[in-house]
């Protein structure tokens, strides 16, 4: 297959890289721009582990392909930190042992940052229903809700 190039600005940096058109932006991110924090879970946009911010949207990355996103703002899991400082949900996440694998992680983050930008004053019932559509096979999911009720305030603040 033709690679065509595409540029993308991810995190607020602009990668011009040469893809397939059948190239998801998942695998982009990874592998072309070398962001490996979007983990590639079930591939059929059902796990959430891909869930990135474009245009400032919760999308599935394995379901997206990469030049659908050619000129809207990506924002991936490695823009939440501020160099060895975490994000607060990040930090919440640890304090309340909100992960044990990790590998959900990252998309729970950009899901939950996602809709409190989206919806500063989200009511807790639809914060449950959010959180719902992303898979986690280890933690039964009560602590990532205490982590994110931990810190709605600041994530309020942020929006």
């Amino acid at each position: 297959m033709d690679k065509h190039p595409l540029e993308l600005t991810v995190n607020g940096s602009r990668f011009t890289v040469e893809v397939e058109h059948r190239k998801t932006l998942a695998d982009t991110l990874r592998e072309d721009c070398g962001l490996t924090g979007t983990h590639v879970g079930c591939e059929h946009g059902v796990c959430g582990a891909c869930t990135v911010l474009v245009g400032g949207e919760p999308v599935r990355a394995c379901l997206m392909f990469a030049h659908q996103a050619a000129g809207r703002p990506v924002r991936t899991v490695e823009s939440l930190a501020a160099g060895e400082r975490l994000h607060v949900l990040q930090q919440a996440f640890t304090d309340h042992h909100a992960l044990q694998c990790g590998y959900c992680t990252p998309g729970f983050l950009m899901l939950i940052v996602g809709a409190f930008e989206r919806d500063p004053d989200i009511a807790d019932g639809e914060l449950i229903e959010v959180l719902s559509s992303n898979l986690c096979r280890c933690t039964g999911y009560q602590n990532i809700i205490r982590a994110v009720r931990s810190v709605q305030d600041q994530l309020r603040g942020r929006a």
